[in-house]
């Protein structure tokens, strides 16, 4: 199905791979006609082509876990935010990954905490289990860093940074460089936001924002290693809505499950208009070119592989090969071995490859009798 939201000359339509009208429980269609053999449309908002792009990268992030607890935050910007957020997506969510490092990175170095310099990865995700905008940073932290004396610093078992100070923090950072990116004429308003491109508009909403608690979730640190990655398959390479939340596609409506947080997590069942589901799921689509899987101060990619070598040493335990074995989901049926991509087509290709040629329809027309 096509995006029927209107988009600019420079913008490529997104194809959504919603159930299809004739069965209201099918799902992406990304298999031929004979069911055989998988197609990928290789886009990474496709709910089905993440499998085995997530398992290679989880294969090479195994190699740099390091052998301590591993804390979780989340940093949630407040939803007055939203609609400038939607206006500003590149600008913005770089920013909402600067400043949320930025606050991990000064509050562990400061020797009142930690006193240490850490590393961290972060993952963009900018949905809740409505599909409404909900931009958020999950980062996941390891329990110590390098100290100044070039020590290993371990962390307290359950308790890693305050987290007040970590939301007051993150909100002075983030507050700060929106002033910047007003007067460097970086930031867009449109509609019913113009009235923010005048100063005094604009820093009266902030003075508003910053009346608010920004949220900071601390979740309880992980057991070792193993649980980091089995918990890192949840949070990467996902999408706005996976298939099987898809519930049913009749009479131009969606119906898909959520999970009600604000009432015991319980199960419901939502449905909205083909149109209205479009757009929640169309707000999700990131620029192109933007990256929301980032790593940060020791995890940084130009000094990741010195800084990991010199953390396995401090912790007394040799590195992993840095060459990790290749996991793939890809599966023969028969045999359940590993398969290998000899050849990608197009959709066309597949086709004209699956199509009887006419020599094979005329001896089927031939009367052997």
């Amino acid at each position: 199905m096509v995006s029927r939201r209107p988009h600019t000359p420079g913008e490529k339509p997104i194809y959504l791979p919603i159930p299809m009208p004739r069965s209201p429980l099918e799902k992406t269609p990304h298999k031929t006609c004979n069911g055989e053999l998988s197609i990928t449309c290789r886009n990474r908002h496709c709910p089905k082509c993440q499998g085995n792009v997530r398992s290679k990268w989880l294969a090479a992030r195994e190699a740099e876990l390091l052998p301590v607890p591993y804390f979780h935050i989340v940093f949630t910007l407040p939803h007055e935010l939203s609609a400038l957020v939607l206006q500003n997506k590149r600008v913005l969510y770089d920013l909402l990954f600067r400043a949320s490092a930025a606050t991990l990175l000064e509050l562990a170095g400061d020797p009142k905490h930690l006193g240490a310099d850490i590393g961290l990865l972060s993952v963009l995700h900018t949905w809740g289990q409505n599909l409404q905008h909900h931009p958020h940073v999950h980062c996941v932290v390891p329990a110590g860093g390098i100290g100044p004396d070039g020590g290993w610093v371990a962390s307290p078992q359950r308790f890693f940074l305050p987290v007040g100070a970590i939301s007051r923090v993150f909100r002075g950072k983030f507050a700060a460089s929106l002033k910047q990116l007003l007067q460097q004429g970086k930031l867009q308003f449109h509609g019913s936001l113009q009235d923010l491109a005048r100063p005094e508009c604009f820093h009266r909403f902030l003075r508003q924002l910053f009346r608010k608690n920004w949220v900071v979730y601390v979740k309880p640190p992980f057991g070792g290693a193993e649980h980091v990655l089995h918990y890192l398959a949840r949070y990467t390479h996902r999408v706005a809505i996976s298939n099987h939340r898809l519930v049913a596609f009749k009479d131009d409506r969606v119906s898909f499950r959520w999970k009600d947080y604000a009432h015991g997590n319980k199960q419901k069942v939502m449905t909205v208009s083909a149109d209205e589901f479009l757009r929640r799921f169309l707000i999700h689509v990131l620029p192109k070119g933007l990256v929301r899987i980032r790593h940060f101060g020791l995890f940084a990619n130009r000094r990741r592989t010195v800084m990991l070598t010199r953390c396995f040493a401090l912790l007394g335990v040799e590195s992993c090969p840095t060459e990790p074995a290749i996991t793939t989901h890809l599966r023969c049926p028969a045999c359940d071995g590993p398969m290998i991509v000899v050849e990608r087509m197009t959709t066309c290709q597949l086709y004209f490859r699956l199509s009887p040629t006419r020599s094979d329809q005329q001896k089927c027309n031939i009367d052997s009798s």
